[in-house]
Parts: C-alpha cells; structure tokens; sequence
C-alpha cells in the first residue's frame, strides 16, 4: 500500500513539474518598447522635461551609470539669463573636471542656440581627452550641432546629436 501511494504522488509530482516547465515556455511576449516623443512645439518646461526624460536614455549606449543631465529653459523664462549664468557656472566646473569613462553627460533645452552657446564655452576649458570613454548627448537643432560637436571634440567624448524635432 505504501509503495502504491509512493507511486501515485511521484507520478503526480512528475506531471506538476512537466505542466509548469511547459507554462515556462509560454511565457506572456513582452510589450514593445514605447514609441519616441516628439519634442513640444512650445517652451512648456514640463512638456521639455518630459521629452528629454525620454530621449536620454534611447541614447545611453554602453553607458550603464545614471546620465548627468542638463536642461536651459526657454529664453522667455522671467529669470533665463539668471538661471543661464548658474548653469553655465556650474557646466562649466564639471567639464573642467572631466568625466570619467562609462559616464554620459547630456545637454537639451528648448533654446538650442542658447544651450549651444554654453556647451562651447564651457568645452573650451576642458582638457584634451579628459571625457574619454564617456559619451555627450546634445539635444537641439541641427543647425547647432556642427559647433557643439566640434566644441567636445577634443576631449575625446563620443558625441551624439538628437535633433529635437
């Protein structure tokens, strides 16, 4: 009698485990990956925020530690130069550091020419190679990207341009 029951739960739990190997292999497809937004035709800083949140990382790459990332709001902000000054202030130091390999800095705003214009001054006091193995993401308009590119160039980023489009 013991060795019948043996029998019977054995069979059982080798048919548990072959129905749940077999849900294993069925498993749910995975959802596809949200489509890309669309940069905002306005100045609405959330609306921005938003868009770069989700740019950024479509363009991480390799790079797996956190983006360090920053935004210039529009120049109708009440306190643009304000803010564009700490910015540009606090750019600035960072680059003059350096960014250490696996890392990626990345740069939008809605006023490209404006958030182009801090990134070259900034990148003009970098040291050659000192972003080597880090990566630089600048979103805005094309006709920005040429001198932002040729601003870092020398530090030994790799570059990558979005346009905010």
């Amino acid at each position: 009698m013991k060795s019948t029951n043996r029998l019977l739960l054995a069979a059982c739990l080798g048919m548990t485990l072959s129905l749940a190997a077999c849900k294993k292999e069925e498993a749910p497809a995975q959802p596809a990956e949200a489509a890309a937004m669309t940069a905002p035709a306005g100045t609405d800083d959330p609306a921005w925020k938003a868009y770069l949140q989700d740019v950024v990382p479509r363009n991480m790459g390799n790079i797996s530690n956190p983006p360090i990332m920053y935004y210039l709001p529009a120049e109708s902000d009440p306190d643009f130069q304000g803010k564009y000054d700490r910015l540009a202030e606090q750019v600035s130091n960072a680059v003059q550091r350096g960014v250490t390999s696996g890392n990626m800095v990345a740069f939008g705003s809605p006023a490209s020419a404006k958030m182009a214009d801090l990134i070259t001054a900034s990148f003009a006091k970098a040291a050659p190679g000192s972003f080597k193995g880090a990566r630089v993401l600048f979103v805005g308009a094309a006709a920005d990207n040429e001198r932002v590119q040729a601003s870092v160039a020398p530090t030994n980023a790799e570059y990558v341009f979005v346009e905010a489009k």
